[in-house]
């Protein structure tokens, strides 16, 4: 998979079909075959590096976030960008679609998540309330909520329709780099850069368990289908694998 003239920052999954889509600090987004690897599509607009990619649930779209400010969205039909959001005042983080396909929520170095509508191409909504870069955006599985992950050290539970901050979860001691949801939503697992890995109860608002990945920062985090397991991708080059249960460690890869 070798075409982007610099590093790779982030990458989607495709929803239907074996595609992946990387972002790049080369200012551009690729989609590829997987396994042959065949380059099959090039996203070339943003004027910064690009940090994060999400496949509209359909898997006809795709929204890019970058460092120039913006969000965009790709249609595949037209084989062109056909909305960009510019009212991120700093770099976007990354930017999610809503399971509906309709809404975009995108997090960014200005301390806000933004709203935005497809449908009338404009932003519905600013969100604030972190003191401090949002570095990551997830949505709850089957609601109208998404968590984000702060430099402010906290998670935070939002709801779309209201625009109000319904939980924030204390207990990183240092900037969470990344989040997301179990299956079912009822569990948010987040990292930060000491390398801590938190697991939350979201109905009781309670931590459920913690790991020590350090002393590296923890990037990315993410459960497997099944909320078993926990997949920890390290700044140490590795990806620790921990059960969610009782967070004993079953793999580094």
């Amino acid at each position: 998979f070798k075409g982007h003239q610099m590093s790779v920052s982030n990458l989607a999954l495709h929803p239907r079909k074996a595609i992946i889509a990387t972002a790049s600090d080369d200012a551009t987004w690729k989609m590829w075959d997987i396994p042959s690897g065949d380059l099959i599509m090039s996203g070339d607009g943003h004027r910064d590096w690009v940090a994060g990619v999400d496949f509209h649930p359909a898997g006809t779209h795709l929204a890019s976030a970058s460092g120039d400010c913006t969000v965009k969205v790709w249609d595949f039909a037209q084989k062109r960008c056909t909305i960009t959001f510019a009212e991120h005042t700093q770099a976007v983080w990354n930017a999610a679609f809503h399971e509906s396909g309709d809404y975009i929520a995108s997090c960014s170095l200005d301390h806000s998540v933004r709203l935005w509508d497809l449908t009338s191409a404009k932003c519905r909504l600013a969100f604030r309330g972190h003191v401090d870069s949002v570095n990551e955006v997830c949505w709850q599985p089957g609601t109208n909520n998404f968590a984000t992950g702060s430099s402010d050290k906290t998670v935070s539970l939002w709801d779309m329709r209201t625009g109000l901050c319904a939980q924030t979860l204390y207990g990183h001691l240092n900037s969470v780099n990344h989040l997301s949801f179990s299956t079912d939503g009822d569990v948010i697992v987040s990292c930060d850069a000491d390398g801590m890995v938190k697991l939350w109860d979201v109905r009781m608002v309670a931590e459920i368990l913690s790991v020590d990945c350090g002393p590296h920062p923890a990037n990315k985090v993410a459960f497997d289908r099944a909320s078993e397991t926990v997949a920890v991708a390290s700044d140490d080059g590795t990806v620790k694998c921990f059960n969610a249960a009782d967070g004993d460690m079953v793999a580094e890869l």
